[in-house]
């Protein structure tokens, strides 16, 4: 049996939830700098504080995992979630308001 590159238990995708404490200017600064930074690292804003990532293969998601564990500001709280392609393609997304169109299907890209 082959293993193929689309295979939907090898392809990863990687949650973030997070609170994180914006009372003061410098809260708000370093809650700021962290959802920037997991736009930089490839991930979509999927809620305020909901990030999604794709990722190729499971040691990818290590990777972007050990890099949010090093970029966690203090006093906040970070749960992060990873899941099968498979997995993904299970949830199920309601959107209350008709005025405002759900986000684009995400696509996943894979690089040679």
């Amino acid at each position: 049996m082959t293993d193929s590159v689309f295979n939907g238990y090898r392809i990863m995708w990687i949650f973030v939830f997070f609170d994180l404490p914006t009372n003061t200017k410098a809260e708000r600064s370093l809650a700021a700098g962290f959802r920037k930074t997991l736009l930089v690292d490839g991930f979509t804003m999927m809620q305020f504080s909901v990030y999604v990532r794709a990722c190729p293969t499971k040691e990818n998601t290590n990777i972007h995992i050990t890099r949010i564990k090093s970029m966690v500001p203090p006093d906040g709280k970070i749960s992060i979630l990873s899941v099968t392609d498979k997995q993904f393609g299970q949830i199920l997304n309601i959107w209350s308001d008709p005025k405002e169109p759900p986000p684009e299907k995400l696509i996943q890209l894979t690089l040679f």
